[in-house]
């Protein structure tokens, strides 16, 4: 089973060479911790930052510094700081090769649940409707189920919907998914999990098909 860098480690391998990805707050902003050294790649938060850098250490903040999310980050060497408009202009554009976002819930066919929970929480939309409505690829950084051992990964997203069928796989703590017509599809199994513990913790139609291999990180 992985934890939240484990996730972030597996989801870097995603990310390739030349690509501009968005960064979601919580687990994706790990992700560029764990990035090849052979490739370049520009980090976005939609705030406006382009070439965000690794996660801070502790004691190594800079409180000015922060993403769209309010969280502490870094920017490399050569960054780039600009208004909103025009970060939203990049992201409405198509100009963002990869999304990685956190998520509450994601259905079968792809829609995705982040911004809400009626009466108890309200996180805000932030860039994420903009990013679910343009980017042609998303991938979805979560826990596969929630505190109370229920699954993230459903039939039918109960909690309000950020976007409609716009992701295209999830890395959880369990496993890698794939989102297609037909619902979810297992491609990896997290280190010393089975299939039969993710197929019971998946509510939404999974697909197994063969030998599920282990993750490599």
């Amino acid at each position: 089973m992985l934890d939240k860098e484990g996730i972030a480690k597996r989801i870097a391998k995603e990310v390739k060479d030349g690509y501009y990805v968005n960064l979601g707050i919580g687990i994706p902003t790990l992700v560029a911790n764990f990035v090849r050294d052979d490739i370049e790649v520009e980090f976005q938060s939609e705030n406006g930052i382009l070439g965000m850098g690794p996660f801070p250490i502790e004691g190594e903040e800079d409180a000015d510094l922060i993403n769209a999310g309010k969280q502490t980050i870094t920017a490399l060497p050569g960054a780039s700081f600009f208004d909103s408009a025009m970060s939203f202009g990049m992201i409405r554009g198509q100009h963002v090769d990869l999304t990685i976002l956190g998520a509450m819930e994601v259905a079968e066919n792809g829609d995705i649940a982040n911004w809400k929970i009626p009466g108890k929480m309200v996180k805000g939309m932030g860039g994420a409707m903009d990013l679910v409505a343009s980017a042609e690829n998303i991938i979805v950084a979560m826990m596969h189920t929630n505190k109370a051992g229920d699954s993230k990964l459903l039939k039918k997203c109960s909690l309000p919907l950020t976007g409609v069928a716009c992701v295209t796989k999830i890395v959880t703590n369990l496993a890698v998914i794939e989102v297609t017509k037909d619902g979810f599809k297992l491609l990896e199994r997290a280190p010393g999990v089975s299939v039969e513990e993710i197929q019971k913790a998946t509510e939404g139609k999974l697909l197994v098909e063969g030998d599920i291999p282990e993750m490599q990180l």
